[in-house]
């Protein structure tokens, strides 16, 4: 047999394995997402469906259809409940995200710029406060002491800056490892150029983390709007209630109104869902575009 055509026949061979390795990992694939989409879309169809019940029909905490839609009763008793409080949960949750994230953009990301660009001892002794502040649970009783003597326990201050203490760490090592990315190049061409501190971090650096804001911004919305330990402890008080809090309305020791459970569980979940539905690509690239250096 020719040269030639043994290479020729190597080629297929190679060809038809690489073919079969490829369709191989395609269906691999398919089923790992199948299986993903399986476990997260359950427990929605669930909350869903149960919410569309009677209180009798959900009791019985079945994922079978309802004989009778009850949607609009179940979302109409769940905002009028207690004096409507869900719309006073919804107001104090947006405040308490909205400016949470603002002081963390604004924070993290000068303190990440200035823990990045410097590296001497006393830098890195700061920096390993902040990361270890990611190992730390927080203590309830003294936080509790110190926020009752500065007079911010159950106020949103108080609150307020629970959430940055608490989200801080993350985010100052995700802008640490993003403005790794950035060359040091630009700084000092800048600060050639006559650029102070203060207009070479805002004129310049600060427009090129527009990636790494992104992902700050949705991953700590998610999870201060989401926080119910916090605000039990924190912000005590009917007056003071956040959206996780509200479950409690339709739960008591003898009897829980399942189907108005989870209407209210649907009514908080959408926000949320639809921003990480949305915008989880842009997590995913802030995330990973400063891993490269560090």
């Amino acid at each position: 047999m020719k040269p030639q055509t043994i290479q020729s026949n190597s080629n297929v061979i190679l060809k038809k394995k690489k073919d079969k390795k490829k369709q191989t990992n395609i269906l691999v694939e398919a089923v790992v997402v199948l299986f993903s989409a399986v476990i997260f879309l359950i427990p929605f169809y669930f909350i869903i469906i149960n919410s569309f019940k009677t209180s009798e029909e959900a009791s019985r905490m079945s994922i079978s259809w309802p004989t009778e839609f009850h949607i609009i009763q179940n979302i109409t008793e769940v905002l009028n409940a207690r004096n409507g409080m869900l719309l006073l949960a919804y107001f104090n949750s947006t405040v308490i995200t909205i400016t949470s994230i603002v002081i963390l953009v604004l924070v993290c990301s000068m303190t990440g710029f200035v823990l990045q660009r410097r590296s001497d001892k006393k830098t890195n002794g700061i920096a390993f406060v902040f990361i270890s502040g990611l190992m730390v649970p927080t203590a309830i009783v003294p936080t509790i002491w110190v926020l009752d003597k500065l007079h911010l326990f159950k106020t949103l201050p108080g609150i307020i800056l629970i959430m940055v203490a608490i989200t801080i760490p993350f985010a100052i090592v995700l802008y640490r490892g993003f403005i790794a990315t950035i060359p040091r190049e630009i700084d000092e061409s800048a600060i050639i150029d006559g650029c102070g501190g203060w207009m070479l971090y805002f004129k310049i650096i600060f427009p090129l983390l527009k990636p790494i804001h992104a992902t700050v911004i949705i991953i700590s919305a998610v999870n201060i709007f989401n926080d119910f330990v916090h605000p039990l402890y924190f912000f005590p008080g009917a007056e003071n209630a956040t959206l996780q809090l509200t479950l409690y309305n339709f739960m008591s020791m003898y009897e829980t109104s399942w189907n108005l459970l989870f209407a209210n569980v649907l009514l908080i979940t959408i926000p949320p869902f639809i921003l990480f539905l949305f915008f989880n690509n842009r997590i995913v690239a802030g995330m990973t575009a400063g891993s490269v250096k560090g």
